[in-house]
């Protein structure tokens, strides 16, 4: 009996005209990236979660985005009690598989610290690229975004938070003429509108994601004590509010898996297998520029030993450029109800190496629930002929857990506490703030002295006004004496005897003066 690991792969299924053909997905080419395709309700959840057991029974931790919150039961086996157990049998039996219901080690993780261990990055970790992407901005303000985390990391500003990056724009803002000689203009209605896009971004949950203690990759990559690899489940049900947050955000991550993990070459087995669930998110709308980086990552990836597979309901959602890198696939019904359906599935059916037994395109269109058309690669990395595949039934609960179950596993996982309890250490802010404070006071001790000189100023030239101080407080010009005054009418009088003597008018005068002065006596 076959169970979910072979000799040299993982078990998927089988197929084969009555089932019984193991179909395997070879570990050594579990870096080749994969996809997972199909319409709602066609299997594509059980799939995901049959491979991530698998890998994870080969010792290779696993990421995964729970979209609908369904893939929890990861962390619980599964029941006998369960609505599909007997369906479960009946399909092991046909393909030859060995059901033994088991829980796997498993990690909850949460951006808004709710459902799982909060998971941050810092701006600065997040790239002014990535944050155009999140934001939505122009090329204008993207190129003024690239500004403040250049000088940033001239002057020495750690960018860890929101409040970081918008208190970095203000002091370009401020400082927009001098920054503008060197760097090229900055106009404030473009820093307001970057900043508008911040508070909308904060709204959304960016507080939460952006901080400090950042999330350590490593502690995704363990294994637990018997070997197994770690699943890191993503609660993503409320980030799905946010389709650009999340997407940016799982891009993130995989730029950082890249930009940390060592070249491997081509391991016996993947270090790190990453599922993007939703994966259209990422592509809808998204610059040439992002795009690009996506195909780097998904391309160069490889060689780190890391497998992408990205889950979406068509293929068509994928770039071509990207879609050519997915080795592994695994294709659920497709529906074809308009013209563009049908010319999806042609081209979906295209991608596959022909079965000589049925045509891949009709097959897209009648494989049932939990079958799909898979094609995995072969020796030397041959794409295998495409084979109807019943997927074989998940050893883990099929559906969602309890809060409470849910907290058991958090506390027993080996993180709790450590990334509970967020960080506000110096950084951007606090150092620009402190910049602004010392020039204010700077300011005011300036603006203090010169208004002391001003009054000094003004006493000094109030003081050279007069001679002497009164006892009244001002000084007194001095005063004329009687004597002075004596003197000043003697000699107006002499002026005018002068003047009149020799006259009858003058001899008149005099007599009546001296007759004055001898009655007075």
């Amino acid at each position: 009996m076959t169970t979910e690991l072979t000799e040299n792969g993982l078990f998927a299924g089988g197929g084969g005209e009555a089932y019984g053909i193991p179909q395997e997905l070879l570990l050594k080419y579990g870096n080749r990236h994969g996809l997972i395709a199909g319409a709602t309700g066609t299997g594509k959840t059980v799939t995901l979660q049959i491979l991530a057991e698998g890998f994870s029974a080969a010792g290779v931790p696993v990421f995964m985005a729970d979209v609908k919150g369904d893939l929890a039961g990861l962390a619980r086996a599964g029941s006998e009690s369960h609505k599909l157990h007997e369906a479960f049998l009946k399909r092991s039996a046909t393909i030859g598989f060995e059901l033994s219901y088991r829980a796997f080690p498993t990690v909850f993780w949460d951006i808004f610290g709710e459902q799982g261990h909060p998971v941050r990055t810092t701006i600065s970790e997040m790239g002014p690229l990535l944050l155009a992407r999140l934001m939505d901005l122009s090329d204008a303000q993207e190129g003024v975004l690239n500004i403040a985390f250049r000088i940033a990391d001239e002057e020495g500003l750690a960018l860890l938070d929101l409040k970081d990056l918008q208190a970095m724009l203000v002091w370009i803002g401020q400082n927009a003429a001098e920054i503008g000689l060197r760097y090229g203009n900055v106009a404030p209605a473009t820093i307001g509108a970057i900043q508008r896009q911040l508070l909308v971004l904060e709204n959304q949950g960016g507080l939460k994601l952006f901080g400090e203690p950042a999330l350590d990759l490593f502690d995704m990559m363990r294994t637990a004590p018997d070997g197994r690899g770690q699943i890191n489940i993503l609660a993503a049900d409320k980030l799905m509010g946010s389709p650009r947050l999340y997407a940016t955000f799982l891009l993130w991550l995989l730029s950082e898996l890249f930009e940390t993990l060592p070249e491997v070459g081509d391991p016996d087995r993947p270090k790190f297998v990453f599922f993007f669930d939703e994966a259209h998110l990422l592509f809808d709308d998204a610059p040439k520029a992002l795009v690009d980086k996506v195909e780097q990552v998904a391309r160069l990836i490889r060689s780190k030993g890391v497998g992408v597979y990205f889950v979406t309901q068509n293929p068509a959602d994928i770039p071509d450029d990207v879609l050519g890198q997915l080795g592994n696939r695994v294709q659920h019904a497709l529906r074809a109800f308009t013209a563009k359906d049908q010319q999806d599935l042609r081209r979906a059916a295209e991608n596959y190496r022909p079965n000589p037994r049925f045509d891949t395109e009709t097959a897209i269109k009648e494989v049932g629930t939990g079958e799909a058309v898979t094609s995995f690669l072969e020796a030397k990395g041959v794409p295998g002929m495409v084979e109807r595949t019943l997927i074989r039934p998940p050893e883990s609960r099929l559906g969602v857990i309890s809060p409470e179950e849910r907290a058991q596993v958090m506390a027993e996982g080996g993180l709790a506490g450590k990334y509970e309890r967020s960080i506000d250490r110096e950084s951007a802010f606090e150092l620009l703030k402190a910049r602004a404070d010392a020039a204010a006071k700077e300011a005011a001790e300036a603006e203090e002295r010169a208004a002391r000189e001003k009054e000094e100023a003004r006493d000094y030239k109030k003081g050279r006004r007069y001679d002497d101080a009164s006892p009244w407080g001002r000084t007194e010009k001095p005063r004329r004496t009687t004597s002075s005054r004596s003197d000043s009418i003697a000699a107006t009088f002499g002026k005018s005897l002068a003047r009149h003597v020799g006259s009858s008018a003058g001899r008149a005068l005099i007599r009546g003066v001296l007759g004055s002065l001898f009655k007075s006596r």
